[in-house]
């Protein structure tokens, strides 16, 4: 029993086998060429991508060295942002629950409550309970709007101590003070946590002192983030 052969570059672009991978790769590898490289460096990148086998010219002749090292370099950079992508289209397709990327003010007792006991059980809640006037409250809060954008399925709020409606429990002696929930549970209450950073801190101090117990997610991306700063640019 015969069946038709089908040729590489006819498999659909969403196709899940070994076929519809590489073909994927060649069309992202084509359409991703750099604009800014010189036309005679972007021909021979997609001469040297092009799946076409008919081209006996370009096939026989030797490469040059640079034109090896220029073509193995470009292929690894490519190959790290197609790696990114899909795994960017992967998170999308598999991602859940809402994006705060930003502090929100609670206004009452009844607010603060509210976002402890009805937001999403896999949701991250980070609380800042502060105080104006009373030392490292504002730059606290600086440092969790920079946080927030950072860690955006992490829902950062802030509350005054006097709209707590429990104000005397919260003196300008414990402030300021964070409080970190999930699912109701309280997983860390850190009264005047300044104490534990030096005079002059910042936003990557409070990170790393929420990453120490383990209060934090993992940024998104960050190893893609990574592998695309190592690869460099192509001159």
């Amino acid at each position: 029993m015969s069946a038709t052969t089908q040729d590489e570059d006819d498999v659909p672009a969403n196709h899940t086998g070994p076929k519809g991978v590489i073909n994927d790769w060649r069309r992202f590898k084509l359409d991703s060429v750099d604009q800014t490289v010189p036309q005679k460096k972007r021909e021979l990148l997609r001469q040297m991508s092009s799946p076409r086998d008919d081209d006996k010219e370009r096939l026989n002749r030797k490469m040059s060295v640079q034109e090896y090292e220029l073509i193995q370099e470009e292929d690894e950079r490519c190959l790290k942002r197609y790696r990114k992508q899909c795994m960017q289209e992967m998170h999308e397709r598999l991602s859940f629950g809402p994006k705060f990327e930003s502090v929100h003010e609670l206004e009452s007792g009844e607010a603060f409550l509210e976002v402890i006991e009805k937001e999403h059980r896999l949701t991250l809640v980070v609380v800042h309970i502060y105080q104006h006037g009373v030392k490292g409250c504002e730059e606290l809060n600086s440092c969790l709007d920079c946080l927030a954008t950072e860690y955006s399925s992490v829902k950062f709020c802030r509350i005054d101590a006097v709209a707590t409606g429990a104000a005397e429990r919260f003196s300008s002696e414990v402030l300021p003070t964070l409080l970190v929930y999930k699912a109701g549970e309280l997983l860390g209450n850190f009264l005047a946590v300044t104490q534990h950073f030096n005079e002059e801190f910042f936003a990557t101090d409070v990170e790393a002192f929420l990453n120490e117990y383990g209060l934090l997610p993992e940024k998104e991306f960050e190893a893609c983030a990574a592998d695309e700063d190592e690869g460099g640019e192509v001159e």
